[in-house]
């Protein structure tokens, strides 16, 4: 069923206000039990054949701007960026189809919504396998915040999304997590691990999501042998690479040790991400 339910996944060309020219929605199914419908919002580079490509996983707040409605900036600013490099990228929006909102507060979240994300991730993979201008070999995946917890929840072992069975070469080539919610040891199973090569990004300013125990976590993989990487940068803010996204706090989102998230753009954190990143994935993804 879920391999037909793929194979009538439509792709619609549609130019979204503020979205990028020649962007489409496909519509695919999350791999949860329900195989529920998502949308996702595609970007294609000129030119014809086969492409690498990337799978976006939105964080808390979901993929849009709640007081624009449209593709949040950093995700699109990343999206025309890596586009322009001669990537497909597909943007997940596991929010939508499920008609629920932001999950940054308290009130909002839903463990058991974010536990099923990595299934979404694993449902935008097999979408872009079975496309003819994708590369099914040089598939990778970049998650911010919370998108980047389903990163770590996706691609390691055990998997709360990889389908039983999967071979290496099918799965995800490579990931990126920037500033990664569930980053912990207290967070993840025991002995957590990955064969996927992973690098994650944190500001060591980062209060809701501390670069310190995602440090060590990462560092007790790699020392069993997983390929991660981590780089952390002095001063730096949740929300870094944000394209001139101000200082913020947010007490509408304090944790619940009473912890005020703070968010802002850091110049020289964005300016290296936007060459540490593509350089990253290049060494995996590229033809």
């Amino acid at each position: 069923m879920a391999s037909q339910r793929l194979g009538l996944a439509l792709a619609v060309a549609l130019l979204l206000s503020g979205g990028a020219a020649g962007q489409e929605v496909a519509h695919f199914p999350s791999l949860d039990a329900q195989q529920t419908m998502l949308d996702g919002y595609l970007l294609r580079p000129a030119g014809g054949g086969r492409h690498s490509a990337l799978v976006f996983l939105h964080g808390c707040g979901g993929l849009f701007g709640r007081a624009t409605g449209r593709i949040l900036s950093r995700e699109s600013d990343w999206g025309a960026r890596f586009t322009a490099a001669g990537y497909v990228v597909m943007m997940v929006d596991s929010f939508g189809p499920r008609r629920h909102g932001e999950m940054c507060s308290r009130r909002g979240f839903d463990n058991g919504l974010y536990q099923l994300r990595p299934k979404d991730a694993y449902g935008a993979l097999a979408y872009l396998q079975a496309q003819d201008f994708v590369r099914p070999d040089r598939v990778g995946a970049i998650g911010w915040s919370e998108g980047g917890g389903v990163i770590l929840y996706a691609i390691g072992m055990p998997s709360l999304g990889r389908p039983a069975g999967l071979p290496p070469e099918r799965d995800f080539r490579a990931a990126v997590a920037f500033y990664p919610a569930s980053c912990r040891d207290d967070r993840q199973a025991a002995n957590w691990t990955t064969a996927v090569p992973l690098l994650v990004l944190n500001g060591d300013a980062d209060v809701w999501t501390p670069a310190a125990p995602c440090h060590s976590l990462l560092s007790a993989a790699a020392a069993r042998g997983a390929p991660v990487s981590q780089q952390i940068y002095p001063g730096a803010y949740h929300d870094f690479d944000f394209p001139d996204l101000a200082r913020t706090e947010r007490p509408e989102f304090a944790t619940s040790a009473g912890v005020v998230p703070i968010t802002g753009t850091d110049p020289l954190a964005r300016a290296d991400a936007l060459q540490r990143v593509p350089g990253f994935l290049a060494r995996y993804l590229a033809p």
